[in-house]
C-alpha cells in the first residue's frame, strides 16, 4: 500500500539572544565592530544555540525511548486470507504520549494529497526549538468497500501509525494469537529476487526500505508483508 518517501528533516526555532550574548554584542559595538563583525557573532550565537538544542532533544528521545515500552497489539486485520494482529494509532498515543511531555517532546502530523498519493509527515519537536521529522506516501486504501473520503481516511491513519513508530523507533509486541509463525517465514529466494530487480527497475532506495521493515536484508522480509514491499514499490512509478 505504501512506498518509502522518507526524509529527516531538522529544524530549529528561533530563540531570542540571551543576556551573554547580548553583552557580547554591546562589547563589539563598543569596540566599533562592523557589520559585518556584529553579522558573524550573531551567527556564531545561532549556531551554538542550534547545537544546544540538537544535543537537549537527543537526550530527551533516548531518555523518552528507555521508557517506553513494547506497544500492545490490540486489532487483528486480514492480508488477503491471512490475519495478523497489530497495534493502532490510539494505543500508541496512549502509551507514549505522557513518556514524550514529561521529557519536553511531542509530536504532530502534516499531511497532503496529490495525484495519487497521500503523505503524511511525523514531526517529532522538544520545548528547546529542535526537531525531526519523517515522511511516508501512499495510495488511498481502496480495499472493501470504501468510498473515495474513507480510502484517504484509511491511508491517513496508516501513515500515521508508521511514520510515529517510525521515528521513535517503536516496536509491538509478538502476536498473541497463533499467528507469530506464519507471519515471521521469510520471502521466498524468486520473492527476494523480484523485489530487488523492482527496487532497481523503480530507483529505489534499498537502504530506507530495509529500514523500514525493519530487517538487514531483502530475503529477511516476512511473507507476509511481501505484497504491501510490492505495493510500496510499484507506487513509484506513477512519480
Amino acid at each position: 500500500m505504501t512506498r518509502v518517501a522518507r526524509s529527516n528533516r531538522v529544524s530549529e526555532a528561533p530563540s531570542p539572544i540571551p543576556p551573554p550574548a547580548l553583552s557580547l554584542l554591546s562589547a563589539a559595538l563598543a569596540r566599533g565592530a562592523d557589520g559585518e563583525m556584529l553579522e558573524r557573532l550573531i551567527g556564531f550565537h545561532e549556531r551554538s544555540q542550534a547545537h544546544e538544542a540538537r544535543k537537549a532533544f537527543e537526550k530527551a528521545l533516548a531518555a523518552a525511548k528507555a521508557k517506553i515500552p513494547v506497544i500492545a497489539k490490540n486489532r487483528q486485520a486480514m492480508l488477503g486470507r491471512q490475519a495478523y494482529r497489530h497495534e493502532d494509532l490510539a494505543e500508541i498515543v496512549r502509551t507514549i504520549t505522557p513518556i514524550l511531555t514529561k521529557r519536553g517532546l511531542s509530536y504532530r502530523f502534516r499531511s497532503q494529497s496529490t495525484g495519487a498519493l497521500v503523505t503524511v509527515v511525523c514531526v517529532i519537536s522538544h520545548r528547546d526549538g529542535h526537531s525531526e521529522e519523517n515522511s511516508l506516501s501512499a495510495s488511498p486504501d481502496e480495499s472493501g468497500e470504501k468510498n473515495s473520503i474513507q480510502a484517504i481516511g484509511s491511508t491517513l491513519t496508516y501513515l500515521q501509525r508508521m511514520t510515529l513508530k517510525a521515528a521513535l523507533g517503536l516496536a509491538a509486541s509478538d502476536d498473541d494469537d497463533g499467528q507469530a509463525a506464519s507471519a515471521s517465514a521469510a520471502v521466498s529466494r524468486q520473492q527476494a529476487r523480484e523485489l530487488l530487480d523492482l527496487i532497481d527497475e523503480v530507483g529505489a532506495d534499498k537502504e530506507a526500505l530495509l529500514q523500514f521493515f525493519q530487517i538487514k536484508g531483502v530475503t529477511e522480509l516476512p511473507a507476509a508483508r511481501f505484497r504491501q514491499a510490492l505495493t510500496m514499490l510499484n507506487s513509484r512509478r506513477t512519480n
